[in-house]
C-alpha cells in the first residue's frame, strides 16, 4: 500500500522573517491587497456556505494525515468552498431558466443527490489539487487517494480521479491559485518585523496558525458574534446577514484581527503597539481591528481571561463594522 513517509515537516522554528527585500514585501502586499479588495466586491449571499465545521475539519485532518504543509489546508477549504458555490449556483440557475422558458422539469432532487454522492470525491480532489500548488515536495499520489477513499467505502477508479480534478479546475476555469488568509498573515508579519514590532513574528506566527484553524473550525459562531456586535442585535435579519458576507470574505480584516489577537496572548502589554502598526500598514480602522481580536479572543480564551491580567482597551467594544453590515449600506 502507498503510505505517505512521515517526513519532517517545517517547524515553526524553520519560518525565516526579515529574510526577504522590502521591495518585493510592498509590491506583494499590494497585490494581496488588490486581491482582497476584488474578493470583498465579488461577495455574494452563497459565500462561505461550505466552510462548515465539519467539512473543514475533515480536510485539515486528511491534510495532517498526509503530511501537507498547513497552507495547503486552507488554500483546499477555499477550493473547495468555491467549487461548491459554483455548482450550487449552476443548480439554481437552470432551475431559474427551465421555469422561464417553462421546459421539461428535471429532477433536482437527484441532481442534489448526485452532488451529494460525489461531495468526499470533490473534497480529495480540492486536497490534492492544493498539494499541487504548494510545490509539496511529495504530491499526493492517485495511489493513496484511492487507499483512503477504499478506506471509506468509496470505490472509484484512476480515471474517475482525474475526471474529478478537471471537474473542478474546469468549474473555476483553472483559477485555483487562491489567496488564503495565512498568506496575508505571514505578509503582514514581515512588514511588522521590518516596523520593529515588541514581539517577535516567529511567536506571533505560532500563535496565529492557532488562532487561525479556530477561526475555520469556528467559522459560523465567530461571524455570528461579530455581525451581532457590529448592529448591536441579538437578532440579526436576513438583509443583514446578507450584507455581511463581504466582511466574512475580508482576509486582510481576518489577518490583522488574527495578529492582533496573537498578540494580546503574547504580550498583551505590546497590544496597542501592534494594532497600531496594523493600522498604519493595511488602513484598516483600529476599532475594526479590535472587533474582530475581540471575537477571536472570546471564542479562543474567553472574554474574561486576557482581562484578568490589564483592562480590555475601551475601544475593543467599539461597533466600527456597523457600517458595513447596516441595511442602510
Amino acid at each position: 500500500m502507498d503510505r505517505p513517509v512521515r517526513p519532517r515537516l517545517a517547524s515553526l522554528s524553520d519560518f525565516q522573517f526579515g529574510a526577504v527585500a522590502t521591495e518585493t514585501i510592498e509590491d506583494t502586499l499590494l497585490h494581496l491587497a488588490q486581491q482582497n479588495e476584488q474578493a470583498v466586491q465579488e461577495a455574494t449571499g452563497r459565500m462561505g456556505s461550505f466552510r462548515e465545521t465539519r467539512i473543514v475539519e475533515f480536510v485539515f485532518l486528511l491534510s495532517e494525515q498526509w503530511c501537507l504543509e498547513k497552507s495547503v489546508s486552507y488554500q483546499a477549504v477555499e477550493i473547495l468552498e468555491r467549487f461548491m458555490v459554483k455548482q450550487a449556483e449552476n443548480i439554481c440557475s437552470q432551475a431559474t431558466i427551465q421555469l422561464r422558458d417553462k421546459a421539461e422539469p428535471q429532477n433536482w432532487r437527484a441532481l442534489k443527490e448526485q452532488l451529494f454522492n460525489k461531495f468526499i470525491l470533490r473534497l480529495v480532489s480540492c486536497v490534492q489539487l492544493a498539494s499541487k500548488l504548494s510545490f509539496h515536495y511529495k504530491i499526493v499520489s492517485n495511489v493513496t487517494v484511492l487507499n483512503f477513499l477504499q478506506a471509506l467505502g468509496y470505490l472509484h477508479t484512476k480515471e474517475e480521479l482525474v475526471e474529478s480534478e478537471l471537474d473542478v479546475l474546469k468549474s473555476l476555469n483553472f483559477q485555483i491559485n487562491l489567496p488564503t488568509p495565512l498568506a496575508y498573515v505571514e505578509m503582514l508579519l514581515e512588514v511588522l518585523g521590518y516596523n520593529g514590532c515588541l514581539v517577535p513574528a516567529t511567536r506571533l506566527h505560532a500563535t496565529c496558525l492557532t488562532l487561525l484553524d479556530l477561526v475555520y473550525l469556528l467559522h459560523e459562531p465567530v461571524y455570528e458574534s461579530l455581525l451581532r456586535a457590529s448592529i448591536g442585535n441579538s437578532t440579526p435579519s436576513q438583509l443583514q446577514g446578507e450584507k455581511f458576507v463581504s466582511v466574512k470574505e475580508d482576509f486582510m480584516l481576518l489577518a490583522v484581527g488574527t495578529i492582533a489577537a496573537s498578540a494580546f496572548i503574547q504580550n498583551h502589554e505590546c497590544w496597542s503597539q501592534v494594532v497600531g502598526h496594523l493600522q498604519s500598514i493595511t488602513g484598516i480602522a483600529l476599532e475594526s481591528i479590535a472587533e474582530v481580536s475581540y471575537a477571536i479572543l472570546t471564542h479562543s480564551v474567553g472574554a474574561s481571561t486576557p482581562g484578568q491580567k490589564q483592562p480590555v482597551p475601551p475601544y475593543l467594544v467599539a461597533r466600527a463594522l456597523r457600517a458595513a453590515a447596516s441595511p442602510e449600506t
